[in-house]
């Protein structure tokens, strides 16, 4: 194969994100090369140019369709293929949820080594609605070739800002906040007040909001590349907000509510979005919201899942798959700001959380002095230097060998040390939620070996029109269920 060769395919599987894969005969051997093709569908018949090619697989780009799939569906947004946002907006979302049920599937029968993984999962659960979910939104700010002020999301596996007027996955207010901070930067009139990646200069690098949508309060963070933000930026900023949230409340009926407005300070070189500093410029430092009946405060730097419909359906299930009666001590690690901890506290007798962040741990603490919540205790710290400190304890009986150890680690899934520190623990019962399935069955193929066995999966679409997806499994000591 050679760059910008032409072929006609039919679309035959899904890649891991969301990709439609084709095949190309290798005349020489046979073979069939790969093609990875952005933007198709099972089904479809497509013209393509190959835009990588390796040994054995290429990567191509979609010139015509020529015979589109039954599974297609008109994206809503004009620009959802060139925004990395929203890699399956062109899929129906019944093939969407299909997609995702199969990728948790293959990754626990390839990676994880359980035959017939099927058999232990239940049905995918979606949303009625998989449109404007997200709670939270995080906006590149910069300039096109033109000098012109561009807000939104980068475009797939690149830096370069697609710009937007509306977002489809987001609360509808951010449309609104977008369109008005972009008017007070270009009304600023200076060419340094935005961020420019390549030489590391300038001052807005991104828009950060976060809604409560159960108690509908706004929070709005400014992250510069700087130590404050100058006198004659700080009042027009502000007042870019608070026009954005009256001009959207003014066509809503369901109100929301600016509650904070401040910045975050990232002066690194870096892709990291936000840095360590955070100072408010309008109303609190954090905003609150519930999930179930457990309320939560929630700063900049907080780790919140964004779906909130889906999260509150996948705390459920984790404490379904806990199964506590009232009796048991559980270990929630990777315990964040004490969301799912809060949540088990209400089952168990005695729940522990641990996390490396600190901030998240005061913030966990706080969650739980507000909820009223008296048999949660927090530590900071990794878990696999906490736990052998806290059983070294005298009075550390109580929970030495829990009947339950939770955890939801980040997409890199666990160290393997925290795995033996977990197995060392011997829980009845370890429930497992994953971001991303190959680590989550990576994770299982290592915890059958040292005496577990996944007995339940269920996966949740808490991220619509993407490739990703999240799952809770349960395992259980083979001991027990043996």
């Amino acid at each position: 194969m050679i760059k910008n060769d032409i072929y006609e395919i039919t679309i035959d599987d899904i890649g891991n994100d969301g990709e439609g894969i084709g095949h190309v005969p290798d005349r020489q051997n046979g073979k069939n090369f790969a093609v990875f093709v952005k933007d198709t569908v099972i089904g479809d018949r497509a013209r393509i140019r190959i835009v990588k090619a390796k040994k054995t697989y290429a990567y191509g780009r979609l010139e015509e369709l020529i015979e589109p799939s039954p599974y297609r569906a008109e994206a809503v947004c004009g620009k959802a293929r060139s925004c990395g946002g929203c890699s399956l907006m062109h899929m129906s979302y019944e093939k969407q949820l299909e997609y995702k049920w199969n990728k948790v599937k293959s990754c626990l029968e390839k990676i994880g080594g359980i035959s017939d993984a099927g058999a232990i999962m239940e049905p995918v659960c979606g949303m009625e609605a998989p449109y404007f979910y997200r709670n939270k939104m995080q906006l590149p700010v910069g300039r096109d070739r033109d000098g012109n002020i561009v807000i939104g999301f980068y475009a797939g596996r690149t830096h370069s800002i697609i710009n937007l007027e509306k977002c489809y996955i987001g609360h509808e207010v951010n449309d609104y906040i977008i369109k008005h901070v972009r008017k007070w930067l270009e009304n600023a009139d200076d060419w340094n007040i935005v961020y420019n990646e390549e030489n590391h200069t300038g001052l807005v690098r991104h828009i950060l909001t976060r809604v409560g949508f159960a108690t509908c309060e706004l929070m709005v963070c400014l992250v510069i590349n700087g130590d404050n933000l100058p006198d004659e930026y700080e009042k027009p900023f502000v007042g870019a907000v608070c026009t954005a949230v009256q001009e959207y409340n003014d066509t809503q009926e369901k109100q929301v509510k600016l509650t904070s407005v401040c910045i975050n300070v990232n002066k690194e070189k870096t892709n990291k979005i936000l840095g360590d500093k955070c100072a408010t410029l309008y109303g609190k430092d954090y905003i609150e919201d519930y999930i179930g009946d457990i309320l939560f405060r929630i700063s900049p730097l907080s780790f919140y899942q964004v779906n909130p419909v889906q999260t509150k359906a996948i705390y459920d299930k984790a404490i379904e798959y806990a199964s506590l009666k009232g009796s048991e001590t559980v270990w929630d690690m990777y315990c964040g700001i004490g969301t799912i901890s809060l949540s088990l506290a209400k089952k168990a007798k005695k729940v522990y959380g641990v996390e490396v962040v600190s901030a998240a741990i005061r913030d966990a603490k706080e969650n739980a002095r507000i909820n009223n919540i008296k048999n949660a205790e927090f530590f900071c710290g990794k878990a696999e230097e906490v736990v052998p400190k806290f059983y070294q304890r005298a009075d550390a009986d109580e929970g030495k060998h829990p009947d339950v150890v939770v955890v939801d680690p980040p997409r890199k899934g666990c160290d393997v040390v925290l795995l033996d520190t977990i197995a060392s623990m011997s829980p009845d019962r370890l429930v497992y939620v994953s971001c991303d399935p190959a680590t989550l069955a990576r994770d299982v193929k290592i915890l059958s070996e040292m005496g577990y066995k996944l007995m339940k999966a269920a996966v949740f679409d808490a991220f619509c029109q993407s490739g990703h997806v999240e799952t809770v499994g349960v395992l259980s000591n083979k001991k027990t269920v043996e």
